[in-house]
């Protein structure tokens, strides 16, 4: 079988430059294109799933995903198999919908393939060691459930990423979300923003601040940043101080510093209990990996009998 390319742009404020992250993917040798038959019809038979809506072209490189890739639920099955059982696990018939999204947007099989791969190797990985404050979280101080979102008040992306964080909160209110400052050197306001964010979280008002920030994200100036200081209630020459004072300089370079050492090379990026989300970002994915952790959790780091 001849080898094939797909490039594929995730957009993601990057620390080297504000562009799309290309990523040109490879077919492995071996990796088989799809099972002999007609994918409609290997696929029609599948229980909870209608997938009679995909291209032809998606279902092609869905069955090849579901032949190649083995159940994560501790059977000696593949993704086909398990659902063809009619009695798969949770995080299977979760993984599947994911693959088939991928696919009707265009994802080669061996894109998806890889994806799931890194995605489930996560979970036994070791995992990052992220610390919070409480201040600039949503949602129980005791859930078991912790996500962290790395975040640059200049970047786009991060500000596209806003509405879908605040429908993950609304969706799984047993899960508590943190917000992390991430300012990247090529935007020229991040750090000061960063410092006013802070500011406002040590007098009650972080998410204010950081909505005001977003809310004002491509006009961001040093001036605007101290307007908004004002606008939401707090001192001005207050925060001025503390400017000058470079109160906040340290723990900015702390959390830049945390993020990096638990695999954080753009922006937005999500951590679930220290696990780092390496699927596409979006509201499905992001519940998809809360949901997969809480199973996890209650599997004593299985997914068996979820």
């Amino acid at each position: 079988m001849g080898t094939t390319k797909r490039i594929v742009a995730r957009r993601f404020c990057t620390l080297g430059a504000l562009s799309a992250l290309v990523l040109v993917l490879t077919t492995a040798p071996g990796v088989a294109s799809a099972q002999a038959g007609d994918p409609s019809r290997l696929l029609s038979d599948l229980p909870g799933f209608d997938f009679s809506r995909l291209p032809a072209a998606a279902k092609k490189e869905l069955v090849t995903v579901l032949t190649d890739e083995f159940d994560a639920c501790g059977r000696p099955l593949t993704l086909m198999a398990s659902l063809k059982k009619g009695d798969a696990c949770k995080h299977t018939r979760r993984l599947v919908g994911y693959a088939a999204f991928q696919a009707s947007e265009g994802a080669a099989a061996t894109e998806v393939l890889n994806a799931l791969a890194k995605y489930n190797q996560a979970f036994s990985a070791k995992r990052a060691r992220l610390t919070v404050d409480e201040r600039q979280c949503v949602g129980p101080k005791d859930a078991k459930v912790t996500m962290v979102e790395f975040s640059d008040f200049e970047c786009p992306y991060c500000n596209a990423a806003r509405p879908m964080i605040e429908e993950v909160i609304k969706a799984r209110p047993q899960v508590k979300v943190c917000f992390a400052t991430f300012p990247l050197a090529i935007h020229p306001n991040a750090m000061l923003a960063g410092q006013a964010a802070l500011f406002a979280r040590d007098h009650g008002k972080f998410l204010t601040m950081s909505n005001a920030l977003f809310d004002n994200q491509t006009a961001l100036n040093e001036g605007l940043i101290r307007a908004l200081v004002k606008k939401i209630g707090l001192d001005e020459k207050a925060f001025d101080k503390a400017v000058a004072d470079k109160r906040y300089l340290e723990e900015l370079n702390a959390s830049k510093e945390a993020g990096k050492a638990g695999g954080v090379d753009s922006t937005p990026s999500v951590f679930v209990n220290g696990r780092k989300v390496t699927l596409s970002f979006s509201v499905e994915t992001m519940l998809l990996a809360l949901d997969d952790e809480l199973d996890w959790l209650s599997g004593n780091s299985s997914w068996n009998g979820n």
